[in-house]
């Protein structure tokens, strides 16, 4: 039977891998302890070695698990107060508000209530450290209220990076690594590009408009060396150990945390409207229920590289899925996470259908929207409401370095209900949902993409 089963999950493996267009793609699935893997393709198009549950891949956000179980340790030691102000310990913060940098706490960080847009980006001439990062948050719009709201932020988990780096004395990579990384006996975990080198590694994959597979520089989606967005996205692991570390948050804290604690990071701190990631933030977890059995996960998108983790606690059940390119990684990613639950919890995940086209619906949403870093356009064509976003292109062309390619018009349709909720129905970003929020008098203000708020910078 065990034979069989890993029978399928080969096939399986290679056909995404194929329809997909993936280089290299690595899985692994842990069921009633029992690890198995399967992986298809090769590191890089260009310098091509056989992926396998070893090689390294960029995590990006699947990080921010790391950054946040290093925190709840610090809690649990009584070293840090997840409920007081981040100010506690990063004394020179600044921010845009003024009452909401001496307001804001260390969970407001860990569950995205931070009111913090999503992310800067690190300019060429900058030092790249992680107090230099933080340093430049003066400059970071701010999008509500402390607590008030949710709304994904990497540059919120770089400044929950600095707690960590403040409070340990040591920078954040060593103290990550001691609090948790070393705990759990990851072996393959790591921050460097120097402890990446002497492993056998994955490169990321854009395409271009001919559809023509390129290797994506930088490696990870931010300049060699810097360290600002390590606590948000900069980890390395390869699929055996991201089981590994699912076994952690499975298990007893191995010595490192109370149990209770690890459990408490499951426990839903705020909600979530109409998104994949979830039905809400526990600590550092996206929480969603998948057919009556409570999961959490978290994924990450780097330059060319997608990364997947999904735990079943009460099944004790955890799958994992990495691709080397983009955009179609993170369907890819998505495919193998269904299939994972079908063939071993014998849940059925399908994407909610939209209702027919509207087009007065379509033309109150239709505009531009922005956070710091990315434009996100609504347009009709009296046929059919599609949805683009992209890095904006004076940040764009004010950089040194190649950035990840933009994601073209796709279509999206409304759901059923109060009409503000959506999917994307084609693309990269297939089968992502969202949406539309609306001032007290009714006027389309924002659009929620990917726990995201974008606000409305222009109509139709």
């Amino acid at each position: 039977m065990q034979q069989m089963t890993q029978g399928r999950l080969s096939a399986f493996t290679a056909r995404a891998a194929q329809e997909f267009g993936i280089p290299g793609l690595a899985v692994g699935v842990l069921v009633e302890g029992r690890e198995s893997y399967a992986s298809h393709g090769v590191t890089s198009v260009d310098n091509p070695l056989p992926v396998d549950e070893r090689t390294l891949f960029h995590l990006a956000s699947v990080t921010k698990t790391f950054t946040a179980t290093a925190l709840v340790r610090l809690a649990a030691e009584g070293r840090v107060d997840l409920d007081a102000p981040v100010r506690r310990y990063v004394p020179e913060l600044r921010l845009v508000d003024e009452r909401a940098a001496e307001r804001i706490t260390v969970l407001n960080l860990l569950n995205h209530t931070g009111g913090l847009d999503w992310n800067l980006i690190d300019g060429d001439d900058d030092d790249g450290s992680l107090a230099g990062f933080v340093a430049r948050m003066a400059d970071l719009p701010m999008i509500a209220e402390p607590g008030a709201r949710a709304s994904y932020s990497q540059a919120g988990y770089n400044l929950a990076g600095l707690v960590v780096e403040k409070v340990c004395g040591m920078p954040f990579e060593k103290a990550v690594a001691e609090l948790v990384i070393d705990p759990a006996h990851l072996t393959d975990t790591v921050f460097d590009e120097a402890d990446v080198m002497v492993r056998r590694f994955a490169a990321g994959h854009n395409r271009d408009e001919d559809g023509t597979l390129r290797t994506a520089r930088p490696w990870k989606a931010f300049r060699p060396g810097t360290r600002g967005n390590n606590p948000g996205g900069g980890a390395v692991s390869s699929a055996a150990d991201l089981l590994r570390w699912a076994r952690f948050h499975l298990g007893n804290g191995a010595g490192a945390l109370p149990v209770e604690a690890l459990r408490g990071m499951r426990e839903q701190t705020v909600a979530l409207r109409a998104s994949t990631l979830g039905d809400g933030f526990g600590i550092g977890w996206f929480l969603r229920e998948v057919g009556g059995l409570q999961a959490i996960g978290h994924g990450g998108s780097g330059n060319g590289q997608f990364a997947e983790l999904l735990i079943v606690p009460e099944r004790d059940f955890a799958v994992v899925s990495l691709s080397n390119a983009g955009p179609q990684g993170y369907p890819c990613n998505q495919a193998v996470v269904r299939w994972a639950l079908e063939q071993y919890l014998g849940v059925v995940e399908k994407d909610p259908e939209p209702v027919p086209f509207d087009g007065r619906r379509a033309r109150e949403v239709a505009g531009r929207y922005e956070i710091d870093a990315m434009n996100l356009d609504v347009a009709t064509d009296g046929g059919r409401l599609t949805l683009a976003v992209g890095i904006k292109p004076e940040i764009r062309a004010a950089s040194d370095t190649e950035m990840p390619p933009d994601h073209p018009a796709a279509a999206i349709g409304f759901l059923p209900g109060d009409g503000d909720e959506y999917v994307i129905t084609e693309g990269g970003l297939k089968g992502q949902r969202g949406f539309f929020g609306r001032d007290a008098d009714g006027t389309v203000t924002g659009i929620d993409l990917a726990g995201r708020l974008f606000g409305r910078t222009q109509a139709g």
